[in-house]
Parts: structure tokens; sequence; C-alpha cells
């Protein structure tokens, strides 16, 4: 079990952008790795309204879960390193191993056995070590819809700001509101599911 506390930037970018910056930073094949987020919460969505979000990430056979709620400056993430029978598990018929990650939610009144699994969102990603932090170029897919974002994951919250305002205006993109990929996953699922209603 690990925490830490997540402080990061994220900015959508149009597939043009987002190859622009490959172009830029000189990325080839073999720096693009694949992930694949799984999505949980309760039917009634009670960690949304925490603005909490619980997912398990698949990326090289390794397997964690990770809880994300507010801190006072960006994410406290909590990780659970999983076996791949217990992910497996967990995807498939919806029953989480039990844990750190159990304990905090039950503490929230979140009782365990009431999560679902909604989904997943795959991730075409690359990571760079850039100023003080770590530059990440995302291209995802999910329920029919494809995306491209970049993120700054840094330390210090005032000097990642202005390194990553400074880095969308060197590549001429406007700052745009960008919500995290659950929420854009969850966005798009109830579109989807109201389109069919």
């Amino acid at each position: 079990m690990s925490q830490h506390i997540e402080i990061e930037f994220k900015n959508m970018l149009t597939k043009e952008e987002y190859e622009r910056f490959l172009m830029e930073f000189k990325i080839d094949e073999q720096q693009i790795f694949s992930q694949e987020n799984h999505y949980f919460d309760t039917s009634d969505f009670s960690l949304k309204q925490h603005d909490s979000a619980l997912r398990i990430r698949e990326r090289g056979g390794f397997y964690e879960m990770t809880l994300k709620q507010p801190a006072a400056v960006g994410l406290l993430e909590t990780n659970q390193v999983l076996s791949k029978e217990e992910a497996g598990l967990a995807i498939h018929t919806g029953k989480l191993p039990a844990g750190i990650i159990q304990n905090i939610l039950e503490k929230k009144d979140i009782p365990f056995s009431s999560i679902e699994y909604f989904g997943s969102l795959l991730t075409k990603r690359v990571e760079l070590a850039y100023k003080q932090g770590l530059l990440v170029l995302d291209y995802s897919s999910y329920l029919n819809t494809d995306d491209y974002e970049v993120e700054y994951e840094v330390e210090n919250y005032q000097e990642g700001l202005q390194s990553f305002l400074a880095l969308l205006a060197q590549f001429t993109i406007p700052f745009r509101h960008t919500e995290n990929k659950i929420r854009r996953f969850y966005n798009q699922k109830f579109k989807l599911r109201d389109h069919k209603g």
C-alpha cells in the first residue's frame, strides 16, 4: 500500500496538436505503451458524489487498484497492488479485494460489497521528463470515443502551473478546462445511455 499527493495539470488536445507534440519531442513508437483503466463505483455513484474515483490499472502485466480522493492541493492517491487473479475477479464479478482501500471507503459509509464494475478505458501513453516534472501524452479510447490530452505531473503547484502554461503557449494551444479520464468516461456513458433511452 502506498499513498501520495498527486498534483497534475491537464489539457485536452486535438489530434493535430497531439501529433505535433509527438513530432516536437521526437517520440517513436517504442516509447508509446498501453495501459487500461477499469472503473468502479456504486450504482448511485457514491464515490463520484464524494469527488472520489476508484480504478484498477493494468499495465505490462502489473495490476494496481487506486482510490483518488480530494486533498487540500491535488488529489490523495491510495494504491494497492493486486495479483492478476484479484484484478480479474474484480473486473469480471465486481468482487474487489479486501485491504486499505476497503477500510477507507467503509469509514465513509460506502459498503465495499455495493461497488460495481462500469467499464474500461484504454490509453496509449508517452512519459517524458520535462523541467521539474513528468510530461504525459495520452491517446485514449473508450465507449466509441477517442480523445487526446497532455498532462504534467509535478511536486510544486505554482512552479508546475507556470511551466505548463508556458508549454501550452509555446505550442499555441489554448488552455481548456479538462475533466479527468474517469469523469470523461462517465459523461460519455451517460450520454450513450440517455441517447438509447
